[in-house]
């Protein structure tokens, strides 16, 4: 594996290298496969931003030209204190971690005899810490249970997974009358990934729960957020959420960790090439 001199996004495979913990994919896995891309031909261009004044010379040349560009616009949650300090994006806090990590070589691999040895970052120091905090992971998927994993890895005081739809069933239902996911379509069921399973055994319980919309960042008055209201939800017969009377509750939190997926890709280069 060569040293990685530069964690940063002029990488190739920039959301596998600094967006993806290392516990979830090893880094080496991604070098082998740069390595074996380079090895058949593919040339990676890195550190070029391609705008629309771009774009005409980029694909020049080329017979067909594939947008892999990802979808970098993250969900917000636009609800009052949604401005105070401590709530973050997902991505954000996963990025900054990755960084943090690779920024002292001293610690890794670096030696008197092998300088040339250790993964290395620019890292700015905007390190965002869940040690000793009352975690709030709003949102799932794969990367609502990254910033779980890592919040546990940095020693969160206590940790709560809020989702905004019911707990999904235990096995698929095979005829699909009930949930409208029938066999053979990918089955919505309830797994457990490892944050869910490491943080069960660290607090005893799975950290997910359900049915849950947050209504208001609540501060602890001096511009930082201490806690986040919320009410249960329950879907009614026309699919609409209805908030559930008598439901509502507040939840201690030091970082709130926006985890709700992204809304699109950044849109200069698609609107340039007028798709």
């Amino acid at each position: 594996m060569r040293p990685f001199r530069d964690l940063s996004w002029t990488l190739p495979g920039p959301l596998p290298l600094a967006g993806i913990p290392n516990m979830k994919l090893d880094k080496e896995t991604v070098q082998r496969r740069v390595d074996l891309m380079e090895a058949e031909g593919i040339s990676f261009v890195t550190g070029a931003e391609v705008d629309a004044a771009a774009i005409s010379e980029t694909v020049e040349g080329f017979d067909a030209t594939v947008l892999a560009i990802g979808s970098t616009v993250p969900n917000n949650l636009p609800i009052p204190g949604r401005d105070l300090d401590g709530i973050v994006y997902a991505m954000e806090f996963l990025t900054r971690n990755q960084k943090a990590l690779f920024a002292n070589p001293p610690a890794l691999l670096t030696t008197e005899a092998t300088p040339e040895v250790g993964l290395t970052s620019k890292y700015g120091g905007g390190f965002i810490s869940a040690k000793g905090k009352h975690v709030v992971v709003i949102g799932g998927g794969d990367t609502g249970t990254d910033c779980i994993g890592t919040s546990l890895r940095h020693g969160c005081k206590s940790l709560i997974n809020f989702e905004l739809f019911p707990a999904p069933p235990d096995e698929q239902d095979k005829r699909g009358e009930a949930s409208g996911n029938p066999w053979p379509l990918w089955p919505r069921i309830m797994r457990v990934d490892y944050g869910h399973e490491e943080a069960s055994h660290r607090f005893g319980a799975d950290p997910r729960t359900y049915s849950v919309l947050s209504k208001e960042f609540v501060s602890d008055g001096a511009g930082r957020v201490r806690a986040v209201k919320t009410v249960q939800v329950e879907v009614g017969p026309d699919g609409r959420f209805a908030e559930v009377e008598g439901s509502e509750r507040e939840h201690p939190a030091d970082l709130v960790i926006l985890a709700m997926g992204f809304r699109h890709p950044e849109q200069e280069i698609v609107r340039a090439l007028r798709l």
